[in-house]
């Protein structure tokens, strides 16, 4: 069984460039002012121009709602533009566009996510094949056996000539061994 988990997120377009807010607590300031907790770089914008407060919904989750000004009793200079329209107070919704002033705006996003229950790892399950075993064409990585048809033909002629230098060292081997015995030979009589 899975229940949906909303994420809050705000991101703020203003003179200093476009930047993330992942919402989390009970009240953001937001404003000119260094002191806010959401910082808008604009002499366009008030010091407190306005004031994000999270609410509770009747299925026990959360929204957040926008009201201008610092949330008590002082409004901002320019107000508030939400969705195209000047308002005081604001419900916030997926994708709404909140505009503090010129060339400064912020979109609210509301990203629902599936919580998913997981189980711990089998003990018994494991990995037969490591990825090491694999070159970069899908085949047989180091510990690979080449068979004579995979090999090209300078492979091929490397691996003659390593038989017959083996072919040449097996007959200088025989011929010290006769001499060798032949050797004893002539010794003993």
């Amino acid at each position: 069984m899975s229940a949906s988990h909303p994420s809050h997120l705000i991101i703020i377009e203003d003179n200093k460039g476009r930047r993330e807010y992942a919402l989390e607590g009970d009240r953001y300031s937001v404003g000119r002012d260094p002191a806010c907790d959401i910082r808008l770089v604009s002499p366009f914008v008030s010091r407190h121009h306005a004031t994000l407060v999270r609410m509770t919904d009747d299925q026990g989750g959360y929204y957040y709602r926008i009201v201008d000004g610092n949330g008590r009793s002082k409004p901002s200079a320019n107000g508030l533009l939400i969705n195209g329209k000047k308002l005081a107070a604001h419900d916030l919704e997926n994708q709404d566009k909140v505009v503090f002033g010129p060339q400064v705006q912020a979109i609210y996003y509301m990203l629902k996510r599936e919580n998913v229950a997981t189980v711990p790892p089998d003990e018994f399950d494991i990995t037969l094949i490591s990825p090491n075993m694999i070159d970069e064409e899908g085949e047989g990585g180091a510990g690979a056996v080449a068979f004579p048809e995979d090999l090209e033909d300078d492979e091929l002629e490397d691996n003659e000539d390593d038989e017959l230098e083996d072919d040449e060292l097996e007959d200088e081997l025989e011929t010290d061994a006769r001499f060798s015995s032949s050797s004893r030979l002539a010794v003993e009589e």
